[in-house]
């Protein structure tokens, strides 16, 4: 460490000891009878020469993912080709227009999205400031003065002073100081840019699996008012006999108390769904209620695809724009040390004005009227206290925390996408046993009703198989629910929702006028 010390102090003295030098012969020039003119091309000859950037170049950091994944399932995966085609609008594979709908007004208006787009030009901007500063600073000016001495104090006469020129400013970046603030927003305006992609790669799957709620809540609540509307012809019939005689009032109240369960289940069904409709309102930046009511009429829950595309690891990883937004603000992040390195070596200034003077104003295109001037300076710090050196220390800490940020979102999303593979797959076993258990307990309902007018089973037979096809259905619809929202779950976790593009950080986005 103490090594690398001494060499960094001497390259520095060396560095330093050759900018002083070209400032020398840049003053030497300067007093030359051949003028401003030559004295400024050699002074910014002299530095592009001894130009070098400090600190150090970005390189990826080197991550091996896994070949393949842990949790496949042939009956979910295909092959990576038909995965890229797939990923971009993946929610037209579940073939619902109402769905579709949704997703395009919610991409147009979401609030959320405005955010990041707002970002994103933002980003642009300080990129094109950042570039900005690397060219020299053009100014013009024009005066006219008229002063009249008093004749106490002088002569009493008048003279006027007239003034045009041009004036320049220009700061060598020696040591790729603006150079690497360049870098770095560059790095920063991929980094939006990519997070611009993960919002909507986020949005799409909220959108998505609030419409599944809504569909869900539906079909349960079309199931309750199903085995409502069986239930209350049992409980009349029952409640009629029992009058007549021919039951007890205890079967009566059994029948009335099965009813009444399932009554009581429809308020806090209509109240999911609704908070469900509100959600979708939200993230379509509408006031509840606010959607066409024709949006939310029954329908099924959208089938899902047989078959998902999973690409490999490698590919995934590329695809989700959050691991990317992650990778670019390491690149940002490195750049910047070399700004705060640049900090610590000298800075050269060159200035100079070049104009018409003249004390008539008739007189100011003659010859005799050209003024000119010119200053070359160069500044550095002495003694600090150690303060550009601790901010070099506190920049190469944040690029630490920006590659550990980094390595964390690839482990999250090769999580993410073997979790939801795993849902999905035992989510459909889970399906197909609750299809068997809904045939089943319907055939019990039948047989035990059969049975029961048959006076071979008592009443309670028949109670248990009605409340038992009512939870079975019930779960069937949420299985379904659920095997639409693992599939949706897995599109998020494949990075989903965006179309890939190389040169994203370039393109205009929806609301941006040039």
């Amino acid at each position: 460490m103490g090594a690398a010390r001494r060499i960094g102090g001497h390259l520095r003295a060396h560095a330093i000891g050759h900018h002083v030098n070209a400032l020398a012969t840049v003053c030497t020039l300067c007093s030359s009878s051949r003028g401003p003119r030559l004295s400024a091309a050699s002074f910014a000859a002299l530095l592009l020469a001894g130009c070098a950037t400090v600190g150090p170049d970005y390189a990826p950091a080197s991550i091996a993912p896994p070949q393949t994944w842990h949790r496949s399932d042939p009956s979910i995966t295909v092959s990576p080709a038909a995965a890229a085609a797939e990923l971009s609008r993946w929610w037209s594979q579940f073939g619902d227009p109402v769905l579709s709908g949704l997703m395009e007004r919610a991409l147009a208006a979401n609030t959320d999205l405005r955010i990041a787009q707002s970002r994103l030009r933002e980003a642009r901007a300080r990129r094109a400031l950042a570039q900005a500063s690397e060219t020299p600073t053009l100014g013009a000016s024009a005066s006219a003065a008229r002063n009249r001495n008093s004749e106490e104090a002088g002569r009493g006469s008048t003279t006027e002073l007239y003034r045009a020129g041009l004036d320049a400013n220009w700061e060598a970046d020696v040591f790729g100081a603006r150079r690497r603030g360049i870098e770095a927003a560059q790095a920063d305006l991929d980094a939006t840019a990519a997070s611009l992609h993960a919002v909507q790669v986020t949005l799409a799957a909220e959108v998505a699996l609030n419409y599944i709620d809504v569909r869900a809540f539906q079909t349960r609540l079309e199931v309750a008012r199903r085995n409502l509307a069986a239930q209350t012809e049992t409980w009349q019939l029952t409640d009629w006999r029992a009058q007549a005689g021919l039951l007890s009032a205890l079967e009566s109240e059994q029948a009335r108390t099965v009813l009444e369960r399932t009554r009581a289940q429809i308020p806090s069904l209509e109240a999911g769904l609704a908070q469900a409709q509100d959600r979708v309102a939200a993230l379509l930046a509408v006031a509840p209620g606010a959607l066409d009511r024709a949006l939310f009429e029954a329908r099924a829950i959208p089938a899902v695809p047989e078959r998902v595309g999973v690409d490999i690891p490698a590919e995934v990883l590329r695809q989700r724009p959050d691991v990317r937004a992650a990778e670019r603000r390491v690149a940002a992040e490195t750049a910047r040390i070399g700004q705060a390195e640049a900090a610590r070596y000298p800075q050269f200034r060159l200035s100079g004005s070049i104009g018409l003077e003249a004390l008539r104003l008739g007189a100011l295109g003659s010859s005799g009227a050209l003024a000119s001037s010119l200053l070359a300076g160069v500044s550095g710090v002495l003694f600090d206290g150690g303060r550009l050196r601790s901010q070099v220390a506190v920049q190469e800490a944040v690029r630490d925390q920006a590659l550990a940020a980094y390595e964390g979102a690839i482990v999250t999303a090769l999580q993410e996408v073997e979790s939801a593979l795993a849902l999905l797959q035992h989510g459909r076993t889970r399906l197909a046993v609750l299809g068997d258990a809904v045939q089943a307990a319907r055939n019990a309902a039948l047989y035990a009703t059969q049975r029961y007018r048959s006076g071979i089973v008592d009443f309670q037979a028949v109670l248990d198989t009605q409340r038992a096809v009512l939870e079975v259905e019930d779960a069937l619809a949420a299985a379904r629910a659920d095997d639409a929202s693992a599939v949706i779950r897995l599109f998020k976790a494949l990075g989903g929702g965006w179309a890939t593009s190389p040169s994203d950080a370039a393109q205009p986005i929806a609301g941006e006028t040039s």
